[in-house]
């Protein structure tokens, strides 16, 4: 009787600790390429084996990298719609919003590993069937435009090493 009651009180403080998300996770384990200085590029696009698609990124300098704690969102969601129905501006409310939970489970602390940058160069698409694509768009990150020196912060797991 007496493990059973042990287990349930350390299974509700459990609960009550933030989960250890990915990003945070990389912080932890391999911090030395994410120091101040360094650069890092976020990518998105280059699938496909014979017709390969282009490679959109965001490239900059780390300006810091720290895990903070913070409440995830539970998701907006678009009613009637399905996310590759989005338009632009519904698309960037939900990849803003990223992670998040799903409607009607409960919102909780998290860890994330966050990288704060300067923008240094990127490469965007402009196609309008990319619009509800990816983060970058236009010469947009999201709804913020890139120019140099602009600051953006995105999860450690979502960045690579710049090359050479």
């Amino acid at each position: 009787m007496l493990l059973a009651v042990l287990a349930v009180l350390a299974g509700s403080a459990a609960a009550d600790e933030p989960v250890l998300h990915p990003s945070a996770r990389l912080l932890v384990d391999s911090p030395e390429w994410l120091l101040p200085g360094r650069c890092v590029r976020y990518e998105e696009g280059g699938s496909g084996w014979v017709m390969t698609e282009p490679v959109y990124y965001l490239q900059g300098t780390v300006l810091e990298a720290a895990v903070s704690t913070r409440r995830t969102p539970v998701c907006p969601e678009v009613p009637g719609k399905q996310p590759g129905q989005y338009s632009r501006a519904e698309f960037v409310r939900l990849a803003a919003a990223q992670p998040c939970i799903a409607p009607g489970r409960p919102v909780r602390d998290e860890q994330f590993g966050l990288v704060r940058l300067r923008v240094t160069d990127w490469e965007t698409p402009h196609a309008r069937r990319a619009e509800n694509v990816g983060r970058l768009y236009r010469g947009l990150f999201l709804d913020q435009p890139l120019r140099q020196g602009a600051e953006i912060e995105l999860e450690a797991d979502q960045l690579v090493p710049c090359a050479g």
